[in-house]
């Protein structure tokens, strides 16, 4: 029996068990693909407070070190679902049971792709889902934001003021999110749109050299030149098997607050597979602390 399962081995999780641990919980961190999470895909990480660089890679092994070391359990297997049994929870795999007193859904979002040639295989060397995370990577030079919503003009409002040039590539004729931000961005003289127009092709051998488009209207192919692209067309939660147990939004996000706590006693969220509006690496911790200690408390009573 365990104190403390948690599905999903990204940042949230990991924090969640170094937790959990250091609470004197005996817990277990169940990974279906590959621990870190995320962050690993990103070369450099300059925005974690107290680590001026570190690469993603690094990052996530430190903190699954870290807690292997307090003693957390790690498996690599795949969730199936969970069901109460008696006092407590059990988390179902393919292979395997495991029982436990409070369970901790940490299993992150995927950022949705383009699924245009070259997007994987530039991934980290100029394509990247994070304008926050790399966007200072390229300080003067050309980029393109891909996305029409409020993520995507918060994106090229944030690389606006580091990058000479940022395109704002939209599939529609206008924008879905705020338009405030729309009003700001058409201010600025180094934000330019480019409206009714799709990405056909990431262009670049080892990094991103430039954008092969189609105006939609025209049906007429032109480049651009530019050395990233950050792409904010949506996040995918993976929730879905857990869709009877916890209470999700419309968007398939659990429903959680800042407390972590779900519509299930002694289930708790964390991270950014839980309805919030930021979803950074600070964040991430912070939900595996919070979710942590709550689960705890939970424990107790």
């Amino acid at each position: 029996m365990y104190d403390i399962g948690i599905i999903g081995g990204g940042t949230a999780g990991m924090t969640a068990a170094i937790y959990g641990q250091r609470a004197g919980k005996k817990t277990i961190i169940i990974e279906g693909g590959a621990f870190g999470g995320q962050i690993t895909s990103s070369s450099n990480v300059e925005n974690y407070p107290g680590i001026a660089s570190v690469s993603g890679s690094e990052f996530s092994m430190n903190l699954l070190d870290q807690a292997v070391k307090l003693g957390a359990e790690t498996a690599m297997e795949q969730v199936t679902g969970i069901r109460e049994d008696g006092s407590g929870k059990v988390i179902e795999t393919a292979g395997k049971e495991y029982p436990c007193r409070s369970v901790i859904l940490a299993t992150g979002v995927t950022h949705r792709h383009l699924g245009v040639p070259n997007e994987e295989r530039l991934t980290g060397a100029g394509v990247s889902y994070c304008a926050t995370c790399d966007g200072m990577f390229f300080r003067g030079r050309d980029v393109a934001v891909v996305g029409g919503g409020s993520t995507a003009l918060q994106d090229a409002e944030f690389l606006s003021n580091y990058c000479r040039k940022v395109y704002l590539i939209h599939r529609r004729d206008e924008f879905r999110g705020e338009d405030s931000i729309v009003k700001r961005l058409s201010g600025k003289e180094n934000v330019e749109f480019v409206l009714s127009a799709t990405v056909k092709e990431i262009i670049g051998d080892q990094s991103v050299e430039g954008l092969t488009l189609n105006n939609k209207k025209t049906g007429e192919e032109f480049k651009l030149d530019v050395s990233g692209v950050f792409i904010a067309v949506g996040q995918i939660p993976k929730n879905e098997i857990f869709a009877d147990v916890v209470k999700l939004d419309g968007d398939g996000f659990i429903l959680a607050a800042e407390d972590c706590v779900t519509s299930h006693p002694g289930i708790f969220a964390a991270g950014d597979c839980r309805t919030k509006e930021v979803r950074q690496l600070t964040t991430a911790a912070a939900d595996g602390a919070v979710a942590a200690l709550a689960a705890c408390k939970f424990i107790a009573e």
